[in-house]
């Protein structure tokens, strides 16, 4: 059996808060294989973004700790490289979209030479025409018109969906072997949000895709991992999560989805997340839990297998309790 191209164990990251050390990402354990197009979803809060830099290792060093735990890409540990020698698998081996194309790209420079920079930077032997090459290529291939003319052009002239797409580029001129998408459609219309899911799909790379919106997962995911309070709580095949979910948390997610044919009021999640700064023990969702017992107070669930590849992260779940309760 081949490695998985990603491998993350007990991963955690820490920051400096006013109220105190703020833990977001808390023991977090997955992996990808090759090809697979992975979706991480939660409310605002719930750690993604802290989890998708701290594989990368991009967190601001001034207000973060240096991650802890194990993150293995092609059998490397990303988490023992030097600063020298992450920078040489960032933008070349896995690329990240960020989450703001305005704010991302840089607006004193032109479209064109930010797209050229990274491979410029990777590619010591790649002739700068070739570079130039690549790029109007990869302009057309995202579905931008007239590329040698948005080539020239600055961020601001061009539209938000557009800055996306030039995001998408950027990330793809290294040919990437994992593709890192954290809110790629956010802020976009839904006719330009279908472009860009569709030019993902088109892409044919490793993805982990960071989103709030489990519509999103449904229509280009192959695995779903929920996260809650910097933990994960539940991780499936989308198939099975959607027809099956285990965790209380994802249960009370799909009911809060609204319908086309909705005839009934919407059902949120009563409640607010969890305040990282405090290390109580138990569940993190054990406070807003319609199904909670005394034992989730105390004692945090394991994420373990149920049937299958469905793993979920609830005392409910385990057969010890199991038997307990009946």
């Amino acid at each position: 059996m081949t490695d998985p191209l990603l491998a993350v164990r007990k991963l955690h990251t820490f920051f400096a808060g006013r109220d105190g050390s703020v833990h977001a990402v808390r023991g977090v354990t997955f992996s990808q294989e090759k090809g697979e197009i992975v979706g991480i979803v939660g409310e605002s809060g719930s750690g993604k973004t802290a989890l998708a830099k701290s594989i990368l290792r991009l967190n601001d060093q001034r207000y973060s700790s240096t991650p802890t735990g194990d993150v293995f890409f092609n059998g490397i540990d990303l988490l023992s490289l030097s600063e020298k020698e992450i920078n040489a698998i960032r933008g070349n081996e896995i690329s990240m979209i960020f989450q703001d194309p305005m704010s991302s790209l840089n607006p004193t420079m032109r479209v064109g030479e930010q797209l050229i920079e990274g491979v410029l930077h990777h590619d010591k032997y790649i002739q700068r025409s070739t570079a130039i090459e690549r790029a109007l290529d990869l302009l057309s291939k995202v579905g931008i018109d007239n590329p040698e003319h948005r080539f020239m052009m600055y961020p601001h002239e061009l539209s938000g969906g557009m800055r996306q797409r030039v995001m998408i580029a950027i990330a793809m001129m290294c040919h990437p072997q994992l593709l890192i998408a954290d809110e790629p459609t956010t802020a976009l219309d839904v006719t330009i949000q279908k472009q860009i899911l569709d030019l993902l799909l088109s892409l044919q790379t490793s993805i982990l895709l960071i989103t709030h919106d489990l519509g999103v997962v449904s229509q280009i995911c192959t695995r779903v991992i929920v996260m809650y309070g910097g933990c994960i709580v539940e991780d499936a095949p989308v198939e099975e999560l959607f027809a099956d979910p285990k965790h209380p948390y994802t249960q009370r997610l799909l009911d809060s989805i609204p319908t086309l044919d909705q005839t009934q009021p919407l059902n949120p999640i009563e409640g607010k997340p969890p305040q990282l700064t405090k290390h109580e023990k138990g569940c993190p969702f054990y406070p807003r839990c319609h199904k909670s017992i005394d034992l989730c107070k105390e004692i945090p669930p394991e994420l373990a297998a149920t049937e299958g590849a469905h793993k979920v992260s609830c005392h409910l779940h385990q057969p010890k309790v199991q038997e307990m309760l009946q």
